[in-house]
């Protein structure tokens, strides 16, 4: 791999990182009106749980309503939401799948993906590969072309059913069998394995979601959706490593590896598809990376007009790999990134200094706010302005606000 090096690498501080982060994330101050694609492009937007990607760009775009983000992502359709890195629902332009979809799938012997791993259980109880079966739900994914799929458990049992005629009639009854992963009673282990391959179907632009009915999704094609093929990026996947570089730099191979959710061998290659574009540098001790075109930008990198926001769980910006660069205390990050149920973040100047929940009964929230360092009465009273704006954009009046200093 060669990367341009300097003769003496920069010293980056975490708080110029954080300065250069926020301004990526369009966090340091808002985007004007309408300008939905360019903040869910800078990285894609993370919809689980779902309603997460309203929270996100709320906080990036001003005058950024629910009736606004629902006619971009299901009328004009400038948005899409698919699954993405790591298998999670991502939305992003909807131009933008040769970024955020296709340069996902692996190459030959670039398995496993952090998504897949759990059906080894499957294929095992099958005596059937990956390899074998992934060719099977692709195609029975082309039905999608023509209908749309309500509920996910819906999707998983439509497509097993189209995946059983072409499997030998002795792995029938297997594929019928009860699933091993909970559920039995509702689950088979072919919609198990539909539901794990239901990723790298996406990636290939088979499967996205349509529009929510009755608080459930919906499931179809990119093409029935939009009503076309997707676009081509030529350097796609070049271009997705270039915005986890913008949105997450200066980093490394790993935490881009992480943040996609897959192995190192395609970690490797993505990666030294810009290994002429990086510059070194100096973190804490240690060698990162940045796009060298991006090196001015970082070093004049400045706190914004916003010091204090609310994040919602799962906000991009939250989803770095360098979780010190936010918050030194190992023990407080605990508090911030759970194994579920992530509560949403407050930030002070790009670090974390505390958590929130919102709790809604009927048309109210009510909103409890947790911090770890003392604030001055402004701060106090900013934080609840921006608790009662947060309400407002849920079309739900603010019912009552604590703050605790913890």
């Amino acid at each position: 791999m060669e990367i341009r090096r300097q003769e003496r690498s920069m010293e980056i501080t975490f708080e110029k990182i954080r300065a250069y982060r926020l301004h990526a994330h369009h966090l340091d101050r808002r985007l004007p009106a309408g300008e939905l694609a360019a903040a869910a492009g800078a990285c894609g937007v993370q919809n689980s749980p779902p309603g997460a990607w309203e929270t996100a760009l709320f906080n990036r775009v001003a005058g950024c309503t629910l009736a606004g983000l629902e006619e971009a992502l299901c009328v004009r359709k400038e948005l899409l939401q698919a699954w993405s890195y790591r298998g999670v629902p991502v939305v992003f332009p909807t131009g933008e799948s040769g970024v955020f979809l296709s340069p996902l799938a692996a190459l030959p012997g670039e398995g496993p993906w952090i998504y897949t791993r759990g059906v080894s259980a499957a294929l095992d109880f099958l005596g059937m590969s990956f390899d074998q079966l992934l060719p099977l739900v692709a195609e029975a994914a082309a039905c999608l072309d023509g209908c749309t799929v309500r509920s996910k458990e819906a999707l998983d049992r439509t497509l097993a059913a189209r995946v059983e005629p072409h499997l030998p009639a002795e792995k029938r009854p297997l594929w019928n069998a009860p699933s091993m992963y909970g559920a039995p009673d509702r689950q088979s282990v072919g919609g198990a394995v539909v539901s794990f391959l239901l990723r790298p179907c996406s990636f290939a632009s088979l499967v996205v979601f349509g529009q929510r009915q009755d608080g459930s999704p919906t499931f179809t094609s990119f093409q029935s959706w939009t009503g076309r093929q997707p676009r081509q990026w030529p350097e796609g996947e070049k271009e997705l490593v270039r915005r986890f570089l913008r949105c997450y730099g200066p980093a490394s191979q790993s935490g881009l590896a992480a943040w996609l959710g897959c192995s190192p061998r395609q970690a490797a290659r993505l990666w030294n598809g810009v290994a002429p574009e990086l510059e070194p540098v100096q973190v804490a001790g240690g060698t990162r990376y940045l796009l060298a075109c991006e090196r001015e930008a970082l070093a004049a990198a400045q706190p914004g007009d916003r010091s204090l926001l609310l994040l919602g769980p799962h906000d991009p910006y939250l989803d770095l790999r360098d979780r010190a660069v936010v918050l030194a205390d190992p023990v407080l990050q605990r508090r911030v990134w759970k194994t579920v149920a992530n509560p949403g973040a407050v930030l002070k100047d790009g670090r974390v200094i505390g958590v929130w929940q919102a709790r809604p009964a009927k048309e109210a929230l009510g909103i409890s706010v947790s911090v770890w360092e003392d604030l001055q009465t402004p701060e106090r009273g900013a934080l609840e302005r921006l608790a009662e704006e947060y309400a407002v954009f849920r079309q739900a009046r603010l019912q009552h606000f604590t703050l605790e200093i913890v």
